[in-house]
């Protein structure tokens, strides 16, 4: 069965771990026929968390563009930990296809300012 976007996120997603950046990646309902468990498109939200720093939020925003030429700021939402050392952005983007959020990911857990992308 499909997993529609606007209904959450499944908890047993895999975590898959590179270079000190956890990633949390959609699983395939069938890896060999390249069946989605994902409905596109939909809107999708990605949680990515970095150190609190002036330059976070747009650097993130600009990123997310380069996936989604209609995402904007108006699609963000933002938390601060605590000790405010910490922000945590949700960015919801409209995504079209998995080699959309794939290249998504790989540009966040790439991303020196991010510490995980989920």
């Amino acid at each position: 069965m499909p997993f529609h976007c606007e209904a959450g996120r499944p908890d047993n997603w895999p975590m898959k771990k590179s270079h000190n950046v956890t990633q949390a990646t959609p699983a395939l309902g069938n890896a060999a026929s390249g069946d989605s468990l994902i409905e596109y498109p939909c809107d999708f939200p990605v949680k990515v968390i970095g150190q609190h720093h002036p330059e976070f939020v747009e650097t993130m925003v600009r990123l997310a563009q380069g996936f989604d030429p209609e995402f904007g700021a108006h699609k963000v939402e933002l938390r601060t930990s605590k000790t405010e050392k910490y922000m945590g952005i949700t960015l919801i983007v409209r995504a079209t296809g998995r080699a959309q959020l794939d290249g998504l990911y790989l540009a966040l857990t790439g991303h020196p300012m991010v510490k995980v992308a989920l």
